[in-house]
Parts: C-alpha cells; structure tokens; sequence
C-alpha cells in the first residue's frame, strides 16, 4: 500500500481523538490519561492543525486513515530552530512500515517547505520498534536522555534521533 500525508479534514476529529486519547489505540508508549475532547476541534478551528510552529498531517493510504504525524517548533538558540516531530499509527495497522515511510515522508516535506536543517524525534529506551522505524527513516541516533518523559507515574529514559538536511543527499 502506498502511503502520503494529507491535511486534517473535520471528518479526521474523532480518529485523531481515538489516537491520542483511546488507551486501547494510543499503544503502550503513547497513553498519557484522557485528553480534552474538545481541544482538537478548538485547534483545527483555528489553523486547520497547520501553523507556523508545527502542525499534524493524516497518514493516508487510499481511503485508509493509518495514522498521523506531527511536529513543532523547538528552538535551538537565538538564530534557528529545528522540528521535533513523531507519528503514531492505529493499531489495526501497526508493524507494516507504514510508520517508517510516513516518518521519511514528513522529513522530507519540512526540509522541502522550511528552512530548517534540523528534524529530531525521541521515544522511549523500551520502545525497540520505534527505534528501528527511525533507524530505517535515515534518523541517526544520538544518545540516551535520562529520566525524560514521565508516563504512567513514572520517568523514563528516552532516545533521542535527528535527521539533518545533508542526510538527505545520501
């Protein structure tokens, strides 16, 4: 099946809600408690979930919605930023690449519409699929970020990935 991103349309609300709220469909690694079921809405009422400091776009295959990407601005110093961004896929199509090509998909649509030089994305030590899908999107692994992220009453340490514009020439 091949894949693209497209933009969030307001039919795309409630399987984005699904993804970031549903405990059965957020997957191990993702599941941060209920999330303001209004909040998605009150965003792509604003800027359709494309803003000048990051945005999310649908991972399509044909009809199927597979999942979503994302990013947001994180500021390096006084003169740059780069994007941090990550993808969550739904569970019905897990472990089929979708992830990994929807991941190369984004990096390259920012380097194509930003100036940036930078794409970086984390994930937790544990989350060995996750790590290989980044592996396999031309991320190259930096370096482990002790005690980064608090999930499930507890801190975790954390991988963090970047790609930069260069990698793309290889």
């Amino acid at each position: 099946m091949t894949i693209k991103l497209r933009a969030v349309d307001e039919y795309d609300l409630p399987f984005l809600q699904r993804l970031i709220s549903d405990p059965d469909s957020t997957g191990d690694f993702q599941w941060y408690g209920w999330q303001n079921p209004h909040r998605l809405r009150k965003r792509w009422e604003d800027d359709g979930m494309l803003g000048d400091d990051g945005g999310i776009l649908i991972i399509a295959g044909g009809d199927d919605r597979i999942g979503f990407v994302s990013w947001s601005k994180v500021i390096a110093n006084r003169a740059s930023y780069c994007w941090s961004m990550g993808v969550i896929v739904a569970p019905e199509f897990r472990g089929k690449g979708h992830g990994t090509e929807a991941q190369k998909l984004i990096a390259r649509y920012l380097f194509d519409h930003t100036t940036v030089n930078r794409v970086e994305a984390t994930t937790e030590i544990d989350n060995v699929a996750e790590q290989r899908a980044l592996e396999k999107a031309g991320f190259t692994r930096e370096g482990v970020m002790r005690g980064g992220g608090f999930r499930a009453g507890k801190w975790h340490d954390g991988v963090m990935y970047s790609m930069i514009r260069s990698d793309l020439d290889r």
